[in-house]
């Protein structure tokens, strides 16, 4: 089968989604099929080149920022993209497009069926779902709302990566049969090693802005500073300076790390350094960044949310917590700052849950079931 595979975002460029299509293109190529990602070019990368034995092409979009884009950059995309597939449709000839994002991917595999009648799946990743993050989205999704509908009604399948997103997504439409199939996790790349599990070491992995909730976390934090513990956030954000201001503010600025964006290697030796994850989050759709530590073996305190709830088992794999409730996070850190022995028992069982349920093997065999449907 030959796959178009479609996201503005690919590694080291963007978040999860990025990430997610990066693994699961690298697995479809392992199982057999011919795969093509077209995604946005930045700074000096090559425009065209092969990895993992997928074929990666990058096309100018405006992108300014590693981790983020505006709307018009995004548009840039959906232009630039229908261009370049208008001449490699033709070299390429593929049999389904994959797209990841409603918006701007599905566009460009919408105009591709209408112009060469090539059948599309879209994957939905949150941002691209009405209702998702209304205090950054609001507006979007209301221009938006009538394009994402011609372009779900016309996809062979729409999926979505949680039963929260999904959920979101049937309130928009509830007219489409949505399945679910979660992100997955690198078992290899991401292992369980032995570590000092005496003094806690804290890590957060994200973009540093409002969706992620570090202001909440440093806040139950700030009242916890009588207990030995020192926070790494790996990640950048305009919400950064914010976070630096209200450190020194609470006499923290000596217990809090800002490392900014790591590569994949330093970010997995973050992961090895620490013995627990701290994961606030205001909307997610499947954290990869949970996912990570998991698979590295650390317990788990996140906020009840969609994405977060399917992965996180509270009280045998970490804990969960309300969103924006800063008491109940800090309760819910306390017992586990203190308690060394608790961090280590749920870590072993974090990682026992994404090794049975999380691999990324399952994941792409999912989603090659559901393209070779699209064919039909």
């Amino acid at each position: 089968m030959k796959i178009l595979l479609l996201n503005s975002e690919y590694p080291p460029i963007g978040g999860g989604a990025g990430n997610a299509s990066a693994n699961i293109a690298r697995l479809l190529v392992r199982m057999g099929n011919d795969v093509l990602l077209l995604t946005a070019h930045f700074d000096n990368f090559a425009r065209d080149e092969i990895c993992d034995g997928v074929r990666i092409v990058r096309v100018p979009a405006l992108r300014r920022k590693m981790d983020r884009s505006s709307a018009l950059e995004q548009i840039s995309f959906i232009f630039a993209a229908s261009f370049r597939t208008l001449g490699l449709a033709r070299q390429f000839k593929p049999d389904v497009t994959l797209a990841f994002f409603g918006l701007p991917s599905g566009a460009v595999a919408l105009f591709l069926k209408w112009l060469y009648r090539i059948p599309y799946v879209v994957s939905l990743r949150g941002g691209d779902v009405p209702g998702f993050r209304p205090y950054d989205f609001r507006l979007y999704h209301k221009l938006a709302a009538p394009f994402l509908h011609v372009i779900w009604h016309h996809a062979s399948a729409v999926i979505a990566n949680s039963k929260g997103l999904r959920d979101l997504a049937a309130a928009f439409d509830s007219t489409i049969d949505i399945p679910i199939i979660p992100n997955g996790v690198d078992l290899e790349t991401f292992s369980a090693p032995e570590r000092d599990w005496s003094s806690p070491r804290i890590l957060s992995v994200g973009r540093v802005v409002h969706q992620k909730g570090f202001d909440l976390a440093l806040r139950a934090l700030a009242d916890l500073k009588d207990l030995d513990w020192q926070w790494s956030i790996a990640g950048d954000g305009p919400q950064r300076p914010v976070l630096q201001a209200m450190a020194e503010e609470h006499g923290l600025q000596n217990r809090i790390r800002f490392l900014g964006w790591l590569t994949a290697d330093q970010l997995k030796e973050q992961y090895n350094a620490a013995n627990l994850f701290l994961f606030p989050s205001r909307h997610e759709g499947m954290p990869n960044a949970v996912l990570e530590a998991m698979a590295s073996g650390l317990p788990v305190v996140a906020t009840r949310i969609a994405g977060n709830e399917e992965l996180v088992v509270n009280g045998e794999t970490g804990a969960l917590v309300p969103p924006e409730d800063v008491d109940a996070l800090r309760e819910a850190l306390k017992p586990l700052l203190v308690g060394a022995q608790r961090r280590e028992q749920m870590g072993r069982a974090a990682r026992q849950r994404v090794e049975s349920s999380f691999g990324w093997n399952r994941v792409a065999e999912q989603y090659q079931s559901i393209l070779e449907k699209a064919l039909k």
